[in-house]
């Protein structure tokens, strides 16, 4: 393909050219490869190639589904795939291989989607940043000095420097929205229990944990979801069945919505002016294709959802850690962990059974106060992050203080955990950029269900105000 021509197709468009016969599926993989190894040693998105194997996918014939040929990338955390290592950005994983492919990977390549590899995550997904002792840091395209983002920050960046249109991601607290902001990408979060985890497990870190996608369009987005979405057997979240797809949810007229804005941390963390001055543009051309936009405080505790944060994901982290720790009782465990993932072993293991479920009821009534405020709107609007990206390292895992650390991240992403928290749907439309420009993402979220309010809000926007030329 002509270098040009790779550019200008999102993975919808590019399935299309594929389908009319005007691009060879070999070709476009190719053409897929060969960015990632032009580009790849300076941005390190990258950290496993399985091109063989995808090429020998491509001669056998690949299934007939909406997006044959297209080439796509697996974030490495907690996603199975069949020969190639599920690290987590981990060294105690590093030679972890599984034998066959989880629910998730099986029903992407039953779309026909080709994989291609793996990208770079932070260990067990702990940062907002992506700089794993494993494989070193993914940095930003738009400034190779600063982060990519995290926990998807491989993927993000893999996407946002034209490796290929679109790439799997996960979000536990942000990681998809955090690196699409900070790459100028389209960054879904879906809701609780739409699309399988890639480990086949019903549930990841108290239920905190998604997966989807980072994307240049939201059509893309709609697509992947579309594919993926669905219950696994022995599922323990339901969620709403869908009237017709998603991705055809994105046509016709955009109904009024009741669109409140928020530009206050909810726990009172400070907020760079550039990022709240985004949110309120972004509510102005919400006003502009016919959203009702009402500046409000909506009735989140941010100091008890922080609380339980803590003690959550570092119960699951001890979990995990002591449970490898104990198959390996003669080795040091700073040969297998990184400073920041044992400071966090150790304050889950201070956590009583107690404080879990005190943690628990925290993390229920944000649930019910979040439910009862969207009978009032449709949309919650919020910028994406505290601040534009961050400088490599300026959050790193070698801290050796969980509670320190754990202050320090969360200042960054005051907008984000409440819907990992809720379980309801929420993504960064990249809306803005700072002077210089790096990308600056606004949050869109909505009740537990109702992704395509969302993604018909986004593609309104996305025609309003275009953030990339993809067809």
């Amino acid at each position: 393909m002509v270098e040009s021509e790779y550019d200008r197709y999102d993975a919808v468009g590019l399935a299309r050219l594929i389908a009319t016969r005007d691009v060879p599926p070999g070709e476009l993989i190719e053409a897929a490869i060969d960015r990632i190894e032009s580009r790849n040693p300076k941005l390190n998105a990258v950290i496993a190639k399985c091109f063989d194997a995808a090429r020998d996918s491509v001669a056998r014939g690949l299934p007939q589904g909406p997006l044959a040929g297209v080439p796509y990338l697996l974030k490495d955390l907690n996603t199975l795939l069949a020969g190639v290592p599920a690290t987590n950005g981990s060294r105690a994983f590093a030679n972890t291989i599984p034998e066959s492919d989880g629910i998730l990977v099986s029903r992407l390549k039953a779309a026909g989607l080709v994989i291609l590899g793996k990208t770079n995550t932070p260990e067990f997904g702990l940062n907002i940043c992506t700089a794993p002792k494993l494989f070193g840091p993914s940095v930003n395209p738009f400034d190779h000095a600063r982060s990519a983002g995290g926990s998807s920050g491989g993927s993000a960046c893999a996407v946002a420097s034209g490796m290929l249109p679109a790439a799997h991601a996960t979000d536990s607290g942000g990681s998809i929205r955090i690196p699409a902001s900070n790459c100028g990408l389209f960054g879904l979060k879906p809701s609780r229990g739409r699309v399988p985890l890639g480990h086949d497990k019903a549930e990841g870190l108290a239920g905190f944990s998604v997966a989807h996608a980072v994307t240049h369009s939201v059509r893309d987005s709609a697509m992947l979801l579309d594919i993926t979405h669905g219950p696994i057997s022995g599922a323990i979240y339901g969620v709403p069945d869908t009237q017709g797809s998603f991705l055809e949810s994105l046509e016709g007229d955009l109904p009024q919505l009741k669109v409140a804005l928020c530009t206050t941390g909810f726990a009172g963390e400070g907020i760079d002016p550039r990022c709240k001055q985004a949110a309120i543009d972004a509510g102005v051309l919400c006003e502009s294709v016919g959203c009702a936009v009402k500046e409000v405080t909506p009735p989140v505790d941010g100091t008890a959802l922080r609380e339980a944060f803590d003690v959550l994901f570092s119960a699951h982290i001890a979990s995990v850690v002591l449970g490898v720790l104990s198959q390996y009782p003669d080795r040091n465990p700073d040969t297998l962990f990184e400073p920041l993932t044992l400071a966090c072993t150790n304050a889950g293991r201070r956590c009583t059974a107690v404080e879990y479920v005190e943690a628990v009821g925290r993390i229920q009534r944000a649930a019910q106060d979040l439910g009862r405020f969207f009978l009032e709107c449709d949309v919650l609007l919020t910028p994406t992050l505290a601040k534009p990206p961050l400088k490599l390292n300026e959050i790193s895992m070698t801290c050796d203080n969980w509670s320190v650390y754990l202050a320090r991240m969360l200042d960054e992403i005051p907008f984000t955990p409440i819907f990992n928290a809720t379980g309801a749907p929420a993504a960064s439309v990249p809306l803005s950029k700072t002077e210089d420009g790096l990308p600056i993402g606004i949050q869109i979220g909505a009740a537990f269900g109702r992704e395509k309010t969302l993604l018909r809000l986004a593609r309104e926007l996305e025609v309003a105000s275009p953030w990339h030329s993809r067809i």
